[in-house]
């Protein structure tokens, strides 16, 4: 089946949704969330599209904001694709259900196949699912059960999928991620590395491994673009954000760095992974 990372496939769309006002308001307190600068927010937001689109050469599609989801440009929790499949996931927690919406849709229009979870018992955040190229890790975290990990193999029949238990309030893509074809990047805190450990335990498959000094440092986006003979970008935390960790992110000398701040949506519990969604096929016309 080739080498690890070939599943990673070549990239030729994003989806993003804009943020909404609610975000800062009391209603985005009412949901957990601490106060945040809305503008610096929607500047951030505005910036990783920008990134997205000119610097990686993806074809931006921008999901305008909703007032009624104050949590909806956290869309990366709503799908998990690969190829020309898309599993609509069913978020932990029930308020964030309506966000699959509108996600769905726009799947359903640029021509990918979409899998429902229909089971009432199943819950899965998308952040919790981590696609190496060769295969998936699921995280089993407050966000995640056993039942969302099973459909997620269920779906994707071709990958292997391996569950991995998350300790704390983390998703597993809050502590690792993909910096490389065959890297993994994972932070330096004790549920980190254990994810990590037990990562190696289950695959098949020899990954190198980096650790960083922060967690969220490892919610990474590593992305091969659409052009032959270019490096693959790793989309990171950068411009600011976790300056103890970027020495470290130099070490990846097979990828172009492309830094891109979220520190301010980061109090809504957003990370890279989370603020958008990648296909990593073109898909039908």
């Amino acid at each position: 089946m080739g080498t690890p990372g070939e599943g990673l496939g070549r990239c030729s769309h994003a989806l993003i949704r804009g943020v909404p006002e609610s975000l800062a308001s009391g209603e985005g307190a009412g949901a957990g969330l601490p106060a945040l600068d809305l503008a610096k927010a929607q500047r951030e937001h505005g910036v990783l599209g920008g990134k997205l689109r000119q610097r990686l050469g993806l074809q931006l599609l921008e999901l305008p904001p909703e007032e009624s989801l104050p949590l909806g440009p956290l869309l990366g929790d709503t799908a998990v694709i690969q190829g020309d499949t898309a599993l609509i996931t069913r978020p932990w927690s029930p308020s964030r259900r309506p966000e699959v919406d509108g996600v769905r849709r726009a799947l359903q229009d640029l021509g990918l196949r979409i899998v429902e979870m229909g089971d009432e018992n199943a819950t899965l955040d998308g952040t919790d699912v981590l696609f190496t190229g060769r295969e998936f890790f699921v995280g089993l975290s407050k966000w995640t059960n056993h039942r969302g990990a099973e459909i997620v193999a269920d779906t994707f029949r071709d990958f292997a999928v391996s569950t991995v238990p998350v300790s704390g309030p983390s998703h597993l893509r809050g502590l690792c991620g993909m910096g490389g074809p065959r890297t993994v990047v994972a932070g330096s805190s004790d549920a980190a590395q254990k994810a990590v450990r037990a990562m190696a335990v289950l695959t098949d498959h020899p990954y190198a491994s980096l650790t960083l000094p922060d967690d969220a440092a490892a919610d990474c986006l590593f992305l091969r673009p659409g052009l032959p003979g270019v490096l693959p970008f790793l989309l990171h935390r950068g411009g600011g954000d976790l300056p103890n960790s970027q020495e470290a992110l130099q070490k990846l000398s097979d990828v172009t760095l492309v830094p891109v701040s979220c520190s301010e949506l980061e109090k809504a519990g957003a990370g890279l992974s989370s603020l958008c969604l990648v296909l990593s096929t073109r898909p039908h016309s």
